[in-house]
């Protein structure tokens, strides 16, 4: 099991770290750094975890995650053997705060940057023009040296402190209470999540993997996620059920009953209380 705190990726020498991650899938892996991050997704699909944030993603989103915010991206074919030319593709960028400048970043100039890294720390979801100004931007990290590097990582820093085409993900109430052993253990039950929704799952057996009983591990989850297991659960099954609806193109039935839910009715009842719209609406929004 891999560690939950991992070593800075960014050598002393330089500034930040920009590099391309082509694997047979994303790591699957729920960790946390004290670097800021942000990822673009170049190819690969499956299911985001930042903080107690859920959601399916896709190629072409762009997350900006601030320090030691627990995340984890789940391919779709995790456990799956993969033909090269299916690989997930992203590219990260890793930096700390003080690259700027502990003096400069205080100065008035930079008040929308500290707002920005401040949001981070419940983490970001760029969205439209924004999201498509810097791609090429953050693919443009790959290929500059020295200082031509770090203005473009300024730039692509100005545009997230001066847009409003970002979304928060975590919850204001969330905080990291995780551990490097809490960590493993939660690794362990969302695996098996991930593995099992679309069947029947049950919390005596969730928690036999966290060594607790279901009382126990009731109030562990909810103190680690900020949210009860039976809500975790729901969000996994949604945000699958949200890819069957738009990239699978299934009929509500099929993706209700294909995404672990047992019945129609309590499928709409939590699709509507996690998405805000009913299953309808949103496969009409997003297939138009």
């Amino acid at each position: 099991m891999k560690s939950a705190l991992q070593k800075s990726p960014i050598p002393n020498s330089h500034a930040f770290v920009a590099k391309l991650l082509r694997q047979p899938n994303f790591d699957p892996i729920w960790h946390f750094h004290p670097e800021y991050q942000l990822f673009m997704v170049l190819k690969g699909s499956g299911t985001r975890f930042i903080g107690d944030h859920v959601k399916h993603f896709k190629e072409g989103d762009i997350t900006f995650t601030g320090p030691n915010l627990p995340h984890m991206w789940r391919s779709d074919n995790e456990g799956y053997a993969v033909e090269e030319n299916l690989w997930s593709e992203g590219i990260v960028v890793y930096f700390h705060d003080d690259f700027i400048g502990k003096s400069l970043l205080q100065k008035e100039e930079m008040i929308k940057l500290r707002q920005l890294f401040q949001k981070s720390l419940r983490g970001l979801d760029v969205t439209g023009r924004t999201a498509d100004n810097i791609r090429g931007m953050i693919n443009n990290l790959l290929h500059l040296e020295g200082m031509e590097s770090v203005l473009e990582l300024f730039k692509i820093l100005n545009c997230l402190a001066n847009t409003t085409e970002s979304t928060v993900l975590a919850s204001p109430g969330y905080t990291n209470s995780l551990k490097e052993g809490d960590t493993e253990r939660m690794n362990n039950v969302h695996a098996y999540v991930m593995k099992n929704f679309k069947n029947k799952i049950e919390l005596g057996t969730v928690a036999s993997l966290a060594n607790m009983t279901p009382t126990s591990f009731s109030r562990y989850f909810k103190i680690h996620a900020n949210k009860t297991f039976s809500e975790f659960l729901s969000e996994i099954r949604i945000g699958y059920a949200c890819k069957l609806l738009i990239e699978d193109k299934m009929n509500i039935g099929q993706a209700c009953y294909e995404s672990g839910f047992q019945t129609l009715s309590n499928f709409n009842k939590q699709f509507k209380a996690i998405t805000k719209r009913t299953p309808l609406s949103y496969k009409k929004e997003y297939s138009s």
